[in-house]
């Protein structure tokens, strides 16, 4: 049995942390932007890209879900274990609750997502300014919530490769050896 995760776990794995990483630091910087046609460009970027990562979240659901994930290791505590699972089961749940808040805040606030300038997002809320400003609150809550946990998720990989010695992060690695 191996310890490695398949190369697409690893490939999508990779991809969404970047892609991610650039919504978080896109979204963060964007936030406080006088209104411009900079702001707007930047705006729609981003929601393009969160509408790629909420497809690509269900991808990688898909794949989970058909390709079992690696055992922790035996030597790891259940309590470690639980919180492992937790810590994942918290990550995909944000994966899905942040990109569909933006959605539902954007349709809110009136402002239709056309992917990629070419798709037409439909609107899932009618205009509500209450609700829209709502909606951003829990938007943003969430995504601090998102920095927290990502900042534990590395914490933990990192926990584990400098002073449990284990094989937690490298299993995860592009280079380190696979099956598929």
């Amino acid at each position: 049995m191996t310890t490695d995760y398949t190369r697409t776990a690893k490939g999508l794995h990779w991809l969404m942390a970047i892609l991610f990483f650039g919504l978080l630091a896109l979204g963060f910087y964007m936030h406080d932007l006088p209104l411009s046609p900079e702001k707007l460009k930047l705006y729609s970027w981003h929601k393009w890209a969160g509408v790629t990562a909420f497809l690509l979240v269900w991808i990688r659901l898909f794949w989970r879900a058909t390709h079992r994930p690696p055992a922790l290791p035996d030597t790891m505590p259940k309590l470690m274990q639980l919180a492992a699972h937790a810590g994942h089961f918290l990550l995909y749940a944000l994966m899905i609750a942040i990109p569909l808040t933006g959605w539902l805040m954007s349709s809110a606030k009136g402002f239709q997502t056309v992917w990629f300038g070419v798709l037409p997002i439909p609107d899932l809320l009618g205009k509500n300014k209450e609700l829209g400003d709502l909606l951003q609150t829990v938007h943003m809550s969430l995504n601090l919530l998102f920095v927290a946990v990502i900042v534990g998720h590395t914490g933990a990989a990192l926990k584990h490769h400098f002073i449990d010695k284990d094989d937690i992060l490298t299993r995860m690695l592009p280079s380190h050896a696979t099956e598929k």
